[in-house]
């Protein structure tokens, strides 16, 4: 078949403009323009990335400095390059985007973060910054997609907490892997994805070797004694 023919690819037909992906899986001429009066600081260098929206997949470079997360969490359009698009499940291949010059991060609901996304870190610091987080396997609901992996959390704060607002608009979920129904739209060979929470419907915790939710074991519920079994 041919590349770009009769509208039978992810983009035939379609002529991106210079800017982001709308939220109904167009383009906009105007939504993702980048807002150069605010500079990033710090050496721009490109990150390879790979985002999905609720029509896309998206395969690129990401003009950041400093990590990815801090980036798409400032909510300005990002400038991107060597784009290619497709549909989200792989059903066909990517192709050529020339035209998509920047993003919205509000249209990403997931984000491959791959290890040069992120400056440098010893061991230890990497260590000192998971002490003092508590650790929580869990399965994020972002319509269509489900994302299992693992998330740290400041002690005292529960998973479902996600589903509050914050200014974290992306959290990074570790040794994870997102679906669309039965099919595998996340890269294997990528850690960590970082998953937009204006998305997020519902957040379970669950056992990560099955995918299901922990059995609760006869006694105190895990976290220790609560309130309510305090009154009986």
């Amino acid at each position: 078949g041919t590349t770009s023919g009769g509208g039978g690819g992810a983009a035939g037909g379609a002529t991106p403009g210079s800017a982001g992906i709308t939220r109904a899986g167009g383009v906009s001429p105007t939504a993702g323009a980048v807002d150069a009066s605010s500079p990033q600081t710090g050496a721009v260098r490109g990150v390879p990335f790979i985002a999905i929206t609720e029509d896309w997949r998206l395969r690129g470079r990401m003009m950041i400095s400093g990590r990815l997360t801090d980036a798409l969490n400032k909510r300005e359009a990002l400038a991107i390059s060597d784009v290619t698009w497709g549909p989200p499940d792989g059903s066909s291949p990517l192709e050529p985007a020339p035209g998509l010059k920047s993003v919205d991060p509000y249209d990403l609901i997931m984000v491959t973060a791959g290890e040069d996304s992120l400056p440098p870190l010893t061991e230890t610091e990497q260590s000192a910054l998971k002490i003092h987080k508590v650790e929580y396997d869990v399965a994020l609901e972002l319509p269509p997609y489900r994302v299992i992996g693992t998330i740290y959390l400041n002690p005292g704060s529960e998973p479902d907490r996600l589903l509050d607002r914050s200014s974290e608009m992306f959290v990074p979920v570790s040794g994870a892997t997102a679906r669309l129904g039965e099919v595998e739209v996340s890269d294997p060979e990528v850690e960590v994805i970082l998953v937009n929470r204006f998305y997020l419907r519902g957040v379970e915790q669950i056992d990560k070797r099955t995918g299901l939710a922990p059995q609760k074991l006869p006694g105190a519920p895990m976290g220790g004694t609560s309130w309510q079994d305090r009154s009986r």
